[in-house]
């Protein structure tokens, strides 16, 4: 990526990202398999289910009907009600200052994530980064609703330009081709974030790929102006 390049606000993923929620996720699908009668993969098996919808997940990687998903879904989200939203959730060194460092430069910031938005919310709020992020985006949290990386990311964009962000030149923050393909349907580039839950061929199409957070801060440094200016 060339230092060119000069971005007026940032997109977020959050699973892979922001938050490792791999904990919490694994063994609540593996659960509802196992209820319905299904072949449960291993853990490292089970991390590529993470970043997707999981509606998608449950039929693309389980070979579970339409209608199986959603029931799926349904009984997924209700364990992770019920073990309370934030719980098993770590947030990824030095991520958090990053993002307050980034917000505190003036920068528009929001989420762009296909993990249900009120779970998004509760994780943010619990560990206090809520108020960094200009606008917090992410899926509609019905368990037939398939909200895509497209979807969420045109929604991020809306919101951020109806709190009269500068929209014009975005940037999003990924870890899967997901991340990658849905954000360039907008005309989105996307950093790689290495440290996730993709596998390096899903870089493919990304503008840069970064190992840690510090590398990721030092790239925006450059490419955001407003952050470059704060530094």
């Amino acid at each position: 990526m060339t230092s060119a390049r000069a971005f007026t606000c940032v997109l977020w993923d959050v699973d892979g990202v922001v938050a490792d929620a791999s904990a919490g996720i694994v063994p609540r699908a593996q659960r509802v398999l196992e209820e319905m009668g299904r072949p449960v993969p291993s853990f490292d098996d089970m991390r590529a289910w993470i970043g997707p919808p999981m509606l998608e997940s449950f039929q693309v990687r389980a070979g579970l009907s339409a209608d199986e998903a959603v029931v799926a879904v349904g009984k997924y989200r209700a364990l992770a009600a019920a073990d309370g939203y934030a719980s098993s959730v770590r947030l990824y060194p030095g991520v958090p200052e990053l993002i307050r460092e980034v917000a505190g430069a003036g920068v528009p910031i929001s989420t762009a994530s296909t993990k249900p938005e009120n779970q998004v919310v509760a994780i943010l709020e619990h560990y206090g980064l809520a108020d960094a992020f200009t606008a917090i985006s992410g899926a509609r949290p019905a368990a037939d609703i398939n909200d895509t990386k497209a979807d969420v990311v045109a929604k991020a964009l809306e919101r951020l330009e109806a709190a009269g962000a500068d929209v014009s030149a975005p940037v999003l923050i990924g870890d899967r081709h997901h991340d990658v393909d849905g954000a360039g349907e907008h005309g989105v580039p996307v950093i790689f974030a290495r440290w996730g839950f993709g596998s390096p061929d899903e870089e493919a199409g990304a503008i840069a790929a970064v190992d840690t957070a510090d590398e990721l801060g030092a790239l925006l440094r450059t490419v955001v102006p407003a952050l470059a200016q704060a530094a």
